[in-house]
């Protein structure tokens, strides 16, 4: 027999379980860290913390602020509010909630939009504490407004030299109604505002200036801007800007904001022509910009701030309930 086949008929020599190789202690701790482990977890609902300790202290004191509000307030507009409302020839657009409120006319082919904000009350309150805080700083700001009466009584009804009637123009371009046209509150047309408030209470009452923003837009011709400041029954006016894109007389977009920041929009209007700055006045009261107008903003804006305060506390109240 071939030795090649005797050796394949041989059976082959059996294995013992020792030789077979065991893994390493250092294989078994590498597996068992490779071995990915998870966080245990549950999926019951945690249950509700309860409420701050604060949560019905402050409840109960928002609840007082809006009994107290509504008892010393009336929901309904001011009669000398209501009254003139009914009579100006703008369209009052006064959204709740919001601080802005315009008011929109035509006159001719020219459309016209005047904004201003409840917000000039809150910041003239700031102003206010900031001189209380600083008795230097009261000091000087009571002997600038005695100046500055003193030469407004001066100047009042200068400009009736330049044309102008019934006006009289102080040095910052503020009306000034000279005392012999003063009209009597027996002559004054049934329904129109009363300029001199109501009773001597109104004459105490602290005045706050109101920013205004007149757009007077012509089709296809640009907007002529107008930024003014209503106080005290004056308006005195600050800048006239001439847009000849009307868009960016309100610029809502970055590229417009960028594109009216490029363009040049006049000089300050206390820099102008004396008769030019009367001509002015004049076309803006012509279009309803007048006394009686800047005597009702500032007393629209106090009753609108009042009532979006009961709003709020409202507001907060459900918040702080719920």
């Amino acid at each position: 027999m071939p030795r090649q086949l005797l050796r394949s008929t041989q059976p082959l020599p059996r294995r013992t379980l020792c030789s077979i190789r065991q893994p390493s202690l250092l294989q078994q701790s590498w597996k068992a860290a490779a071995r990915p482990r998870f966080a245990a977890f549950s999926t019951s609902r945690p249950t509700r913390e309860k409420e701050g300790e604060v949560d019905q202290e402050l409840s109960a004191k928002l609840e007082s602020e809006l009994r107290i509000e509504k008892e010393t307030q009336d929901s309904d507009k001011p009669a000398n509010i209501q009254k003139f409302f009914d009579s100006i020839p703008f369209e009052v657009e006064d959204i709740p909630g919001q601080e802005e409120v315009v008011l929109t006319r035509k006159f001719g082919d020219e459309s016209i939009r005047i904004t201003f904000s409840v917000s000039d009350l809150n910041n003239i309150d700031q102003d206010d504490d900031s001189f209380d805080s600083d008795p230097a700083l009261s000091d000087e700001a009571d002997e600038d407004e005695a100046a500055e009466a003193a030469q407004t009584n001066v100047q009042s009804g200068g400009a009736n030299t330049k044309g102008a009637i019934n006006q009289g123009r102080t040095q910052n371009g503020n009306f000034a109604v000279a005392p012999e046209d003063s009209i009597a509150p027996s002559d004054r047309a049934e329904g129109s505002y009363d300029e001199s408030g109501v009773g001597e209470d109104r004459a105490q009452e602290p005045s706050f200036p109101a920013r205004l923003i007149m757009n007077v837009e012509k089709p296809g011709k640009g907007t002529l801007q107008l930024e003014m400041v209503a106080q005290d029954g004056n308006i005195t006016m600050e800048n006239v800007y001439y847009f000849e894109k009307a868009e960016l007389a309100d610029a809502k977009t970055a590229d417009q904001d960028w594109s009216r920041r490029n363009l040049y929009l006049g000089p300050p209007f206390g820099n102008l022509d004396e008769d030019l700055q009367v001509l002015l006045e004049r076309y803006i009261h012509e279009r309803g910009v007048d006394t009686a107008l800047a005597l009702w903003i500032p007393e629209y804006i106090d009753w609108k701030e009042q009532k979006e305060y009961l709003n709020w506390l409202s507001n907060v109240k459900t918040f702080v309930d719920a």
